[in-house]
């Protein structure tokens, strides 16, 4: 049986400004007079969403701003009810959607654990049984007993974030509560889910932008869209239609508003006209290639001056900016030599180990003192598709699909060379 149910849940907002006096008088005479009062249209953040999930289950729900997945983990948490549907959640909840927003300002920090962990449903005798290990992460020892209105926005995230995951329920709503504090609490915050997912074996629903946090947590990942459920599955193939999505909206604004110009840094001595994309030895541009053949980048520039001894970088990273790997002239035992006027430049790459994905090529020239001239970033966006690749069993290895060879060997020869390595050393 699923421990939680969601059944055609619809969410309905009224849109509209607020009504001064005079407004609400002069609606109230119409009405009187038999007038019809102007309506004010519903805005639906949920459409009809239905979708169930069983005991232990991780489930990652993304969407662009306004897709609807903070009101849907509302509803989950019952901080609001659905204007249509019902929900049925079956166990204890813990909802993290907005961490440190019950802390009182002009309580102290040991005030404030009390405080929260009685309104999250723990006794008396568990919250003290837990608060040395609550004032440890959040690393707030020396300040636990000053009010924490003199305490940091960065104090207050952690201690509100240690009191919430500090409660034991069978369901955690996480939202957006993974990007918290500095990057070293980030960390522990992360190490901190990890170990209730996997460790405890939670049922989690889980909010969040950082769409590799949730490709990797996630066993299962809703994608929203204006309120409906545009694909519900494995967490890859989901992330990647999120991906394919966004890049369509990357590539009309970047149509309508050359945003283009944006990601390129420019000394004036080079300008790229064009980045060309090629499968094999095919002569005509692609944006979609396959995971383990060859790939040809061309780059159309014209230079202004000479460049001689070129430093050329062609390389690729993800839709959010996370560099992936690059290739440069730079290595060569003679570098090239750029002539004034127009020029292309070839880079081919025998054997494109990229996961199946979206990704962007970037294009850098430095000249012989490693001085920049040129860099772009997202000048072309490309998918990698499997092939003939199961996918579904790459789903969690990462970014790279490493070309290797496995040999296997006889147990008699394993114990052989385990024996002369032993002798070696």
């Amino acid at each position: 049986m699923a421990i939680i149910e969601v059944n055609h849940v619809t969410k309905e907002y009224r849109l509209g400004h607020m009504k001064s006096l005079k407004q609400s008088v002069l609606g109230a005479m119409d009405r009187l007079r038999g007038r019809p009062a102007p309506k004010q249209e519903p805005f639906k953040a949920l459409d009809d969403v239905d979708f169930k999930v069983e005991e232990g289950e991780v489930l990652g729900i993304i969407g662009t701003n306004g897709a609807g997945k903070s009101t849907l983990l509302k509803l989950l948490a019952r901080v609001s009810m659905p204007t249509k549907g019902d929900i049925k959640v079956r166990g204890s909840v813990a909802p993290l959607i907005e961490v440190g927003a019950g802390l009182h300002p002009e309580l102290t920090g040991r005030e404030n654990i009390f405080l929260n962990g009685s309104i999250m449903g723990l006794p008396r005798a568990v919250i003290k049984e837990k608060f040395d290990e609550i004032v440890e992460f959040a690393e707030l020892e020396e300040f636990i007993d000053t009010p924490i209105k003199r305490y940091s926005s960065g104090m207050m995230i952690r201690l509100g974030f240690a009191i919430a995951t500090s409660v034991d329920a069978d369901i955690l709503i996480i939202d957006e509560v993974l990007a918290v504090g500095d990057l070293a609490f980030q960390r522990k915050c992360f190490d901190r889910m990890e170990n209730l997912i996997k460790g405890q074996g939670k049922t989690v629903l889980l909010v969040s932008h950082n769409i590799r946090q949730v490709e990797r947590l996630c066993t299962r990942v809703i994608l929203l869209d204006h309120g409906e459920i545009l694909s519900d599955g494995n967490p890859k193939e989901v992330c990647n239609v999120f991906y394919e999505r966004s890049n369509e909206k990357v590539r009309e604004h970047t149509a309508s508003s050359k945003i283009f110009k944006t990601r390129v840094i420019s000394s004036n001595e080079i300008n790229v006209k064009d980045v060309l994309l090629f499968q094999g030895e095919g002569t005509e541009s692609t944006d979609r290639l396959k995971m383990h053949t060859m790939m040809r980048i061309g780059i159309l520039f014209q230079a202004h001056v000479n460049v001689p001894k070129a430093d050329i970088i062609v390389g690729f990273h993800t839709t959010d900016f996370v560099y992936i790997a690059a290739a440069n002239t730079g290595v060569l035992p003679e570098r090239p030599n750029i002539t004034k006027g127009l020029n292309y430049v070839e880079c081919k790459i025998n054997d494109l180990q990229l996961m199946p994905g979206v990704y962007c090529v970037r294009v850098g020239f430095m000249d012989e003192h490693a001085r920049p001239i040129w860099h772009g970033e997202s000048l072309k966006t490309f998918t990698v598709d499997g092939g003939g690749i199961n996918i579904g069993r790459l789903s969690k290895l990462g970014m790279v699909n490493l070309n290797v060879s496995w040999d296997f060997s006889q147990p008699m020869e394993a114990a052989a060379m385990h024996d002369s390595q032993n002798q070696s050393l």
